[in-house]
């Protein structure tokens, strides 16, 4: 794993972070997890190692770029992590975040909290909801500091996902690909009704690939009106735009 972890670190130190020596053992370890998961589940399409440090691992901690709009004591939520991310790479990268990880499919969240149990990682947990049922539950409900969500959906969509779990003035990053100029102007109606703002944009490409990335960061202005999110699987085929 020699050449794998010198690659990420490298790829890692180029979007400024650097990464310990334990936690690089982590994030081999976590690719051991993953491919070997990966043969009985479908978790990923990607699992040569130096497309998974490109396209999964650096990828995700081009958070990075976004440093202003978070803390290290920040309570973060994760929406449709997936196979774990981004919300492991961060975990492991930002030790001192609290980080909460949703998915619909439990048999993910198993894989991840094996995952947390081999890697020793800690401040983070898992829960089985659909985003739409688990916004309306208090304990989750204007909670979090930060909500972070990579290649879930459409912005119209993602919005009305990720906003409702916000405290008043907490920042949503959505991980997107390529240009957002066209997808952003189908939002305006959407973030009137939820009462929040885009604040940023960061575009970049990852290192060493020809990979665009684009972080779109919004803030929450005020409380989010009781009816959003609306029920599960609306928001997907009505979105607010």
């Amino acid at each position: 794993m020699e050449f794998f972890q010198k690659t990420l670190f490298d790829r890692a130190h180029q979007i400024g972070v650097d990464l310990t020596e334990e936690q690089l053992s982590q994030f081999a370890l976590f690719y051991q997890e993953l491919v070997e998961k990966n043969k009985v589940m479908n978790l990923t399409s990607i699992t040569e190692p130096e497309e998974v440090i490109n396209k999964h691992f650096v990828d995700s901690l081009a958070l990075s770029y976004a440093k202003s709009y978070y803390k290290d004591t920040d309570l973060v939520l994760d929406v449709g992590t997936g196979a774990g991310f981004p919300g492991i790479p961060l975990k492991i990268a930002f030790p001192e975040m609290d980080f909460t990880l949703n998915d619909s499919l439990n048999k993910r969240l198993q894989f991840i909290n094996e995952v947390i149990h081999k890697c020793n990682l800690n401040k983070i947990t898992t829960v089985h909801a659909r985003a739409e049922d688990l916004a309306h539950d208090r304990k989750y409900r204007g909670a979090f500091d930060l909500v972070v969500s990579r290649a879930v959906a459409r912005m119209d969509v993602l919005m009305e996902y990720d906003i409702p779990f916000l405290k008043v003035h907490g920042h949503m990053i959505a991980y997107k690909s390529g240009e957002m100029e066209e997808e952003m102007a189908a939002c305006e109606n959407a973030m009137k009704l939820l009462f929040c703002r885009k604040v940023d944009e960061f575009s970049f490409t990852l290192p060493d690939t020809d990979i665009k990335r684009t972080l779109i960061v919004l803030e929450k202005c005020k409380e989010t009106p009781n009816q959003y999110p609306r029920k599960a699987g609306l928001p997907a085929k009505k979105p607010l735009g």
